[in-house]
Order: C-alpha cells, then structure tokens, then sequence
C-alpha cells in the first residue's frame, strides 16, 4: 500500500528520543515472560484478529514490567525486557488498528509517537523504547526482532526473548530475517529491506549506535556478511518497497 512514515516525522521521533535516558543495566536479574508466550501462541492460532481478545492481557503484561526496573535486570536480561515491551505495544496497536478497521498501522492516530508505558517514572512511546533504550544497546540484530504490525516488518519471533538466551535467539532471527524476504537475490540484484535503508548506519557503525547518519549500499552489504556471505561483485544492491498494510505474521 501507498502509506510510507513522513520523513519529517520519523526524525522528530528519532530526536525526542534522545531526552530518553540512557538504559544503564546493573543488575542479574531476568524476567519471566510467560504472559506474552501465551499471548504469542493466540496470535500463532489466530492471526491478528484473535489479538483483540488479547488486548487486557497484553495491559496487564505491560502493568507488570513496568514494575520492574530494567536496569536492575542483567545487560541481556534489560535488552529482552525492553524487546518483549515493544512488541507487546506493537501487538497492541495491531489490534487497535483491526478494531478500527484500519488499512494500517500509520492510520492509526499517534501510532508510533503516543506515550503507552511508565517505566521508572519515565512515560514512553514505542517510538522512545526503540530508539531511546533498544538501539542504545549497539546490537544491530534488534533490527530482526522489533515488529511494527506490517507486512514488511520482520516476522515475529514464536516465543518471548529470554535473557538467558537471548544471544541464541537474535543471532537465529537475524539469519530467519534474511532468508525469509529480508534479502532476496534476482538475477544481478541483492533487493534487501527497506530496514536495511533506514537503519544500515546501524549495521555499519554498531559502536555509534543508534546513528542518524546515512550508510552507502555497499558498506550496509560488506555489514551483513556474517549472514549472508562474501559478497558477489556482480550484484547491485536495491531496497525493496515498504508493505504497511496491516499484518502480524510469527514463526
């Protein structure tokens, strides 16, 4: 569909989250996250039409974190926490927009930017948690495991992220990422997604994350060798299209 963020907006997001305070984890602890299993296990029954019945365990999940203090959480353990928040907002807004009957997600009125959650007397939007804690940890992965409730956007991992496991776990979705549409060769082209444009500074300069600075194709494309190998000199790289139509897809 024709829907693309403004990119006026998107900035603006980016910017406010800077006000966000850094994510400082001391801690050991880890958090169960078997309210959102449950909840990921619907939406793998049901699709997103079955979210809406989810929607008050969603809010009580989200009650619950936001009790806990992330930072006295371990460093994996206040990444997962931080992943599992915003994708059980994401879910939210999936099934506030099929209630609606909205096309998409960025019909939604303040979608992205709205503040949702208190967390250590901090009110924040999905907009302040991605950019404002998850992309401070410098893990370029978490780029495979945000969800936005789109056609586009990565697939949603079948079980909540564990910060016993979590390396596990982003390495595997990164891979799944990829070879599920995220980079598809055709003939001379290696069509990558479009979060790859938006968010290759990412992949390019981990350390410097998160970046607003631009990132050239082919410094994006040497980024992902990990996953995808040693480049082929013969390929062009392209970004495929964005899809925001309304959709919520879990492997």
């Amino acid at each position: 569909m024709s829907d693309s963020p403004s990119p006026v907006v998107a900035l603006a997001s980016m910017l406010r989250a800077r006000r966000v305070r850094n994510p400082h984890p001391i801690g050991d602890g880890i958090v169960d996250h078997s309210q959102l299993a449950a909840i990921l296990e619907t939406l793998r029954t049901t699709g997103v039409a079955g979210l809406s019945a989810e929607r008050q365990r969603i809010a009580e999940y989200q009650a619950d974190l936001a009790e806990i203090d992330p930072d006295t959480l371990s460093p994996t353990g206040a990444l997962a926490y931080w992943l599992n928040l915003y994708n059980a907002g994401a879910l939210d807004l999936a099934a506030e927009t099929y209630e609606q009957n909205r096309a998409s997600v960025l019909r939604t009125p303040g979608a992205f930017h709205r503040p949702s959650v208190t967390v250590a007397g901090e009110r924040l939007s999905l907009d302040d948690i991605e950019h404002g804690k998850v992309r401070r940890f410098r893990d370029p992965r978490i780029h495979a495991a945000l969800v936005c409730g789109s056609a586009s956007c990565p697939t949603l991992r079948f079980e909540p992220y564990d910060g016993n496991r979590l390396e596990e776990q982003l390495e595997t979705q990164m891979g799944d990422f990829l070879s599920g549409g995220g980079a598809i060769r055709r003939g001379s082209q290696l069509m990558l997604s479009r979060v790859f444009l938006w968010y290759g500074s990412d992949f390019v300069r981990s350390h410097r994350m998160p970046s607003l600075l631009p990132a050239g194709k082919a410094a994006v494309r040497r980024s992902l060798i990990p996953w995808l190998g040693d480049p082929d000199d013969a390929e062009r790289i392209v970004y495929q299209p964005f899809d925001w139509a309304l959709a919520c897809s879990i492997r």
